[in-house]
């Protein structure tokens, strides 16, 4: 049997960077992939990433659409998911007479050599000069829920919402959670963390 990716536990300052950091789950037994057709005004073309190296296009997205308060924990946590990756794309929806100033929703496609996951992000900036940011991992392992959750969440609190919907906390990790869902024959596994007054730490350094 193929052993299970590793869900990295949450439990130290960089939170976000430790829930979107972890290793992607394989989906060895699924065949194509859907393709996430973006949604973005005309603007100038970004520049082109280094060669071998996909176009984070949530990043050039946001960019594009007049986003900048939020846009330094955009580009963090897209980076992040996007690094070694094969391609990725997005749709995206924001508040047209006011960009920057109202939230901003995304949800990506992204593939890698041997596995495909979505990600969900929504950002809104707040009064106190920070963003709320929920972000969200989704993909799904061609193994029982039961089988991850013995060998990955050990420490985690369960708390079974349905018969098939069981959700895991970490109280060393406030704001995050791991989710199973039984899709057999596989299972789908959705990565969750929401922080409120998300600031930037390069501004907060430079202070």
């Amino acid at each position: 049997m193929n052993s299970l990716s590793t869900l990295t536990p949450l439990n130290d300052a960089s939170r976000l960077r430790k829930l979107l950091a972890a290793g992607v789950l394989c989906v060895l037994s699924l065949g194509g992939h859907a393709q996430v057709t973006p949604q973005r005004p005309p603007a100038p073309a970004p520049v082109a990433p280094a060669p071998g190296v996909p176009l984070d296009a949530l990043t050039a997205a946001a960019t594009n659409v007049g986003v900048k308060r939020c846009l330094p924990a955009i580009s963090r946590l897209s980076s992040l998911t996007v690094n070694g990756s094969t391609g990725n794309d997005v749709l995206v929806d924001w508040d047209r007479k006011n960009p920057d100033g109202g939230p901003f929703f995304s949800l990506s496609g992204v593939e890698y050599k041997n596995a495909s996951l979505a990600f969900s992000l929504t950002a809104v900036p707040d009064a106190a000069g920070g963003c709320s940011v929920a972000a969200e991992r989704i993909s799904v392992a061609p193994f029982a829920c039961r089988s991850i959750a013995q060998q990955e969440l050990g420490g985690y609190k369960a708390t079974q919402l349905l018969a098939t919907f069981t959700v895991y906390v970490d109280a060393r990790d406030p704001g995050a959670s791991v989710t199973l869902i039984d899709s057999p024959p596989g299972c789908l596994i959705i990565r969750r963390h929401v922080e409120y007054d998300w600031k930037d730490p390069a501004k907060a350094r430079s202070r």
